[in-house]
């Protein structure tokens, strides 16, 4: 078990909040982190990318339930500061990345913590950042 902290993708918080296949193991490992007292973070652009991404498929009931949950989760936002921005918009110039992923491993990296995602598309980063694949 990695000590944290922990940066999640929109990704994963999509598959567990549709319980999509293996949404069990973002269970399991809410679980661990809380055991281990470990930080979630979540940055405000990807808490975007979840909220935009479930009103858009389930309506607003949903929306204001996953923001909800997102509270009860116990994550923490990050704040999109000019330096996270730039720092992404470099990380987007030199990686064939999204540019929501790119806020994910800024905000990582700023943190000095792991990113927990189940995109390939991070596998392009994984030399800059530790990841947790679930």
């Amino acid at each position: 078990m990695h000590k944290g902290p922990y940066v999640f993708d929109s990704h994963l918080l999509l598959k567990f909040f549709q319980k999509e296949r293996g949404y069990e193991k973002v269970v399991n490992l809410f679980k661990e982190i809380k055991k281990a007292g470990s930080e979630k973070f979540i940055n405000a652009i990807n808490l975007g990318e979840v909220i935009y991404s479930t009103k858009m498929e389930f309506g607003d009931q949903k929306k204001v339930e996953v923001i909800a949950n997102i509270e009860r989760l116990n994550f923490t936002i990050l704040p999109v500061t000019n330096d996270l921005v730039f720092k992404a918009a470099e990380y987007k110039a030199q990686y064939s990345i999204s540019y929501a992923d790119c806020f994910v491993l800024a905000s990582a990296i700023e943190n000095n913590a792991v990113v927990v995602t189940g995109d390939p598309e991070l596998k392009k980063v994984e030399h800059l950042v530790e990841i947790v694949w679930v």
